[in-house]
């Protein structure tokens, strides 16, 4: 793969910890326009200092790498009427956490205090819901994706688009969370909550 740059490295350096990493992330302007049309790799998240989910969830594998992590990702889907949601996953002392950016105050971090991917996914299915109609919207993840296997691609630093992976993403296969009888006793989320997820960090 091409190297890293120096400056790059000093970044990534820095960047020791997965805390560290979220508050890297969380430092770089959410893009609202046009979020949906790129998919920018790290290096370009970097200089572009903006990224969105799947965009900042990738920077963060490739930072976990850096640092003796392995760089994963887990896709989580919802209905057609919501947006799919990707996180960077790692794991300490057995225990599954997760890196994310997003724009709203839900959706973030998690501690690495989990004991499976479900678990650490369930963790984001009462966050998970349409501000609209209040109604809960997550329905399936993925197993863990180890980026290396992008590696011939050069996703780490190539400067074009990489909508390889979110393409790969599409086409596996996924766990459902919820049977028909769990769906249908569903209950939206409280009208506090929906003021909730209101709040944006980049406006």
């Amino acid at each position: 793969m091409t190297p890293w740059t120096p400056d790059e490295k000093n970044v990534i350096k820095l960047l020791s910890t997965p805390a560290k990493i979220q508050d890297f992330l969380n430092s770089l302007r959410f893009r609202i326009v046009g979020a949906n049309e790129t998919c920018y790799s790290p290096r370009m998240v970097m200089k572009n200092r903006e990224a969105q989910c799947i965009e900042g969830a990738m920077f963060a594998a490739a930072a976990l790498r850096f640092h003796g992590f392995r760089p994963l990702i887990v896709d989580l889907v919802s209905t057609v009427h919501d947006q799919d949601h990707v996180i960077a996953v790692f794991q300490i002392d057995g225990c599954w956490g997760a890196i994310s950016k997003t724009n709203h105050g839900v959706l973030r971090y998690r501690e690495p205090i989990y004991r499976s991917i479900r678990e650490l996914v369930m963790s984001y299915f009462h966050e998970y819901f349409l501000q609209l109609n209040r109604k809960k919207t997550l329905r399936s993840f993925s197993k863990p994706i180890d980026l290396s296997r992008f590696d011939p691609q050069e996703w780490e630093t190539r400067e074009e688009p990489i909508w390889y992976i979110p393409e790969y993403l599409l086409s596996i296969p996924h766990s459902p969370i919820l049977n028909r009888s769990q769906i249908a006793r569903l209950r939206i989320a409280d009208p506090i909550e929906a003021r909730m997820t209101e709040i944006v960090e980049w406006e």
